[in-house]
């Protein structure tokens, strides 16, 4: 075995650790897959026999290749695009799987991600590397740049965002998450009359400009009229998860964890009695949001 592909093997035992690592700090496979890639292109100049721990030192290339497209992408100030590595020894011809994106994204959890993208790029990183790694801040520190107690402080931060507090009584939030686990439950089955059951019969419903069909209402009135329309999202309700938002119980609308609309409502008698659908970019950066916790 030449030493080339020696190096080859090693590094796909390490694959899937570091695809886990890149995608929860970037929400992107592909975004993932060229973090990974990137790393194997640096492993293949280096001198490997320099190197003491082989899944520690690309663990910490991959952070720091993320660290970069993270700042990189804040600095666009958009969402960077999907691109397809050309390396395939580090790809192994694989190519873009929606499905499995889109499997890989419910196991790490949708509102997770769409959280973990309001954090700036050193506390994603640190919270990413410690809280799901459990790599010490001694090792996180050089990464980000910063010294172990400020990666400490870091994560800290990013970990308050990410639990959220609740602005309402408990009583009120746990009748807001089974009316909302409810609503779920019936848009997911595509069970109308279960919808209807949950929605107060005068609810009204609230859209903005980018929620709203193009030439479509901007209020919808009664139970059964927005449920008929709404039971026709049952194919894409896996991605609609329950979240904290603004510290009440709501939902987002996150397929592979990208945040497309965000849904508040307020209860009467234990119905929902009022909604508001939101998906104007600029009035979503606005919201604060936080998983929710079982």
């Amino acid at each position: 075995m030449d030493e080339r592909t020696w190096l080859a093997e090693r590094f796909e035992e390490n694959r899937g650790h570091l695809r886990a690592v890149a995608y929860r700090m970037l929400g992107s496979m592909n975004e993932a897959d060229d973090a990974v890639q990137e790393a194997w292109l640096r492993l293949s100049r280096s001198d490997e026999s320099s190197i003491e721990n082989l899944g520690g030192w690309l663990t910490t290339v991959v952070a720091r290749v993320c660290l970069d497209m993270l700042r990189s992408r804040n600095s666009r100030r958009e969402e960077a695009i999907d691109t397809q590595a050309a390396e395939p020894v580090a790809r192994g011809g694989q190519g873009s799987d929606p499905e499995q994106e889109a499997l890989l994204a419910d196991s790490v959890g949708l509102a997770l991600l769409v959280v973990l993208g309001r954090l700036t790029p050193a506390e994603r990183v640190a919270f990413v590397l410690h809280d799901t790694f459990a790599l010490p801040f001694e090792e996180i520190a050089p990464i980000i740049g910063r010294t172990p107690m400020a990666a400490r402080q870091l994560a800290s931060r990013a970990r308050r965002r990410v639990q959220g507090a609740a602005s309402v009584p408990a009583a009120t939030l746990t009748e807001q998450r089974e009316a909302a686990s409810a609503f779920l439950s019936a848009l997911r089955a595509g069970d109308m009359e279960g919808l209807i059951a949950v929605l107060d019969p005068d609810v009204v419903v609230h859209l903005d400009e980018a929620a709203a069909r193009p030439g479509g209402p901007r209020e919808i009135r009664g139970a059964r009229n927005w449920a008929s329309g709404a039971v026709a999202f049952a194919a894409v309700a896996r991605s609609v998860q329950p979240v904290l938002v603004n510290g009440a119980v709501g939902l987002v609308w996150a397929p592979q964890g990208r945040l497309m609309r965000v849904v508040t409502f307020g209860l009467k008698r234990g119905k929902i009695a009022e909604v508001e659908i939101i998906a104007d970019p600029a009035r979503l950066g606005e919201l604060d949001l936080a998983v929710l916790n079982p």
